[in-house]
């Protein structure tokens, strides 16, 4: 897609990696807000009680919690964002505004035209994390950097 058809920095369509993508569809520049993460507001007790939008891979989500306790969920009133791809070595980054209350989507570096766009989910999991949770959270991305899970990494204790 020429980059003079289009306004918009971005495109959905599938992607090698897993299921649907988000691809740019021009030229972005390091730092661009490239778009909002939207969906329906909800608690953390709704997610909870919400079926898995597909019985067939049950860890999938579009689930996005946010610093004010609310989470947004991509799979009810969302947009093209829920189909960025997990990565281990990403090229955007989920920002909250101030309030903590909208999510948007920015470039890490310059992506080319035609690139897909990824973020590290990092997804924060209660309790231990198991080989099988890992499995369950296993991640595609295949980069030098992979560490194998969408898992956020357990934060190292510093020596004293």
């Amino acid at each position: 897609m020429s980059s003079s058809k289009t306004s918009r920095w971005y495109v959905v369509r599938r992607s090698p990696l897993h299921g649907k993508g988000v691809f740019a569809a021009r030229d972005i520049p390091e730092e661009t807000c490239i778009l909002e993460y939207r969906g329906r507001r909800i608690t953390a007790e709704e997610a909870d009680e919400l079926p898995s939008y597909d019985p067939d891979d049950p860890y999938h989500t579009f689930f996005f919690s946010l610093s004010s306790g609310k989470i947004i969920d991509g799979g009810q009133r969302g947009n093209a964002a829920r189909w960025i791809n997990h990565s281990c070595d990403p090229n955007c980054e989920a920002r909250e505004n101030e309030e903590g209350t909208r999510l948007y989507i920015y470039s890490l570096r310059d992506i080319a035209e035609g690139e897909e766009l990824f973020f590290d989910y990092a997804l924060e999991i209660e309790g231990r994390k198991t080989k099988k949770l890992k499995e369950q959270y296993r991640c595609l991305c295949g980069s030098e950097n992979c560490r194998g899970t969408m898992l956020a990494l357990p934060k190292r204790k510093k020596k004293s």
